[in-house]
């Protein structure tokens, strides 16, 4: 719903964040109730206006309360929506929740917070989501102020195959506790398979801060489940693969695919810059290999979170069996009793977990005949893989395009492959069925009208400009269109080729600069074509043009952001400093917006 931007008469500051956070939230027949229940509550000191206020509700408003804000920090979509969940338990418990994404949230703010809640995910090896970089900045430098006022606790979320787990979260933890805050709740650390960790913590936070009368919930705000035909992460569609081929050519030192599936009945919805979630199954190849060096034969019967299934299915379809984890370590160091597993601490404990699969731990440290759901209980859920889209649905109907890198490697003597890029190179031809939802990604967009675009981005980060240019030639957009495009041969690795031709000769795709690496005495990547066009490129960003960056987060997209700063640095005439601070300006206006992976 919409609401209107006006600051009652006699509300603080504070009070208009609550009203304003509590109506978001509301459906317009939960609105019109609401504005009854306060008349009421205005109303309530005179005898005949007693009949307003529903029953069970205590006409006599409570104390007031401490505000509460959560906060959320989201790379891939599951922060947010444990903080969305967070939200709506706590507005059950009648608190009044200001729910707030860290790339939106003012800084200066953290110092007049009472109670904080935090959910924070991970990226990569310890970093903060890209979006919440910059209130991490803040909080971890010099300007944050002293928090003694402070009650907060932290959600954790991370994948504990990286060495600095859960980074991002417990920074924040020991930050807050470090400028004074006190923790309402000890911190949780969870690992991909969050939901029943993430729920405890919820309850039991919420529990802290549960004022001391709690409103009955009205039956028309209570959150509605969702439907059966409702496809999402936990009931994802049955996609039918249309066509599957590689876009890479011969002699390719890499293998990049295209790949269309039909959501033809689905009712998904997605826009330029979302991404699919795709459920992938483990090669049954290797769940035979598995079998065979633990002497199962994959019939054992087994339950997972109360569902009945068999051992090899598990392995299949809902277990990941490739890359081990501490928890898989510890676990079967304790069934085997082997002792050099037991020993393993610190940085050999990390190299070993990179440097060995499920199946090679298996074969160093057999244990043969073992229970099935002592194998099990060592493993984790089986997790979706998200995929920038690259097609337009107003272009494309009822069908959805992704650009897919075929994660290929040598380890312990054998080739090993990617759990869903292999499923997708050797196992999902045309009418393979593919579980898939939409995962939605509100910070990759296109400006609304014509403003110009810069698109940068490498190998299959290309995949959402795809989209892009599909969509603005369907809408009929005459906005300006840059893009830099980054992969290693000419030959055999311009992804999109004809199609980027295409769009350049309708005029949908103004100006396109390629840079690949691996043609040339000396490498040549994107950044170094962005600072050959340095004087046009701060040129459309003074006119207005919104910036986009997309693929690698380890590389591409630091080594994008310095030569950026040089460009603004040296066309513009900051310092670099300033220059710092204009990239920042453009981030927060939501004009230089990045993806990464």
């Amino acid at each position: 719903m919409t609401v209107v931007e006006f600051n009652g008469p006699g509300l603080s500051e504070e009070q208009w964040r609550t009203v304003r956070a509590v109506a978001t939230a509301l459906k317009p027949q939960q609105a019109l109730w609401l504005s009854g229940y306060f008349a009421g509550l205005a109303d309530a000191g005179r005898p005949e206006a007693a009949h307003l206020v529903p029953a069970g509700l205590d006409p006599a408003p409570a104390a007031a309360a401490r505000t509460l804000t959560i906060l959320y920090g989201s790379e891939t979509g599951n922060g947010k929506r444990l903080a969305d969940r967070l939200a709506e338990r706590a507005h059950a418990a009648g608190l009044a929740p200001v729910l707030t994404d860290m790339a939106d949230y003012k800084p200066r703010r953290l110092k007049e917070e009472q109670d904080l809640l935090i959910v924070a995910s991970t990226h990569g090896e310890g970093a903060p989501p890209t979006s919440a970089a910059g209130f991490f900045e803040f909080v971890e430098g010099r300007k944050a102020p002293r928090l003694e006022g402070l009650r907060y606790a932290v959600l954790a979320l991370g994948d504990s195959t990286y060495e600095f787990f859960c980074g991002a979260g417990r920074r924040l933890d020991d930050r807050l506790a470090a400028l004074g805050g006190k923790r309402l709740h000890e911190r949780v650390d969870c690992d991909v398979d969050y939901d029943d960790p993430a729920a405890a913590w919820i309850e039991t936070a919420l529990a802290a801060l549960a004022p001391a009368r709690t409103a009955a919930v009205p039956a028309a705000a209570a959150s509605a489940t969702p439907s059966a035909t409702a496809y999402d992460r936990q009931n994802p569609f049955p996609a039918i693969v249309i066509e599957n081929l590689a876009l890479t050519g011969r002699g390719s030192s890499k293998e990049t695919r295209h790949v269309e599936l039909s959501l033809e009945g689905s009712g998904l919805a997605f826009a330029p810059g979302d991404a699919l979630g795709v459920m992938p199954r483990n090669d049954p190849a290797l769940v035979e290999g598995l079998l065979s060096v633990l002497d199962l034969s994959g019939g054992e019967a087994l339950t997972i979170k109360g569902a009945a299934t068999t051992l090899g299915e598990a392995l299949e379809g809902v277990l990941e069996i490739t890359a081990a984890t501490p928890r898989f370590l510890d676990q079967w160091a304790e069934v085997t009793g082997a002792a050099a597993l037991k020993e393993l601490a610190g940085d050999a404990r990390s190299a070993f977990l990179r440097e060995n699969h499920v199946i090679d731990i298996l074969r160093r440290y057999p244990a043969k005949g073992i229970d099935a759901a002592a194998l099990a209980a060592g493993l984790r859920p089986l997790q979706p893989r998200l995929y920038s889209i690259a097609s337009s649905a107003t272009a494309v109907p009822d069908e959805v395009h992704l650009t897919v890198s075929t994660v290929r490697y040598g380890l312990n003597g054998e080739e090993r492959h990617g759990v869903a890029s292999g499923q997708f190179s050797r196992r999902a031809a045309p009418e393979t069925v593919l579980p898939v939802y939409v995962q939605e990604n509100p910070r990759f967009r296109l400006p609304e009208g014509d403003a110009p675009i810069i698109m940068i981005g490498a190998g299959t980060g290309v995949a959402p400009y795809r989209a892009f240019l599909q969509e603005r030639e369907a809408q009929g957009a005459r906005g300006r269109a840059w893009l830099f495009f980054g992969e290693r041969n000419f030959d055999s690795d311009f992804l999109y080729q004809t199609e980027w031709q295409g769009f350049l000769k309708d005029g949908v795709l103004s100006r396109m600069n390629v840079a690949f690496s691996r043609d040339g005495a000396q490498k040549t990547y994107v950044q170094h074509r962005l600072l050959e066009e340095a004087r046009e490129l701060y040129a459309w960003l003074e006119e207005g043009a919104h910036l986009y960056v997309c693929g690698d987060g380890a590389k591409l997209a630091p080594d994008v952001h310095r030569a950026l700063t040089a460009i603004v640095a040296e066309a513009g005439g900051h310092g670099k400093a300033a220059a710092e601070d204009y990239l920042a300006a453009l981030r927060e206006s939501r004009r230089y917006q990045i993806d990464v992976y």
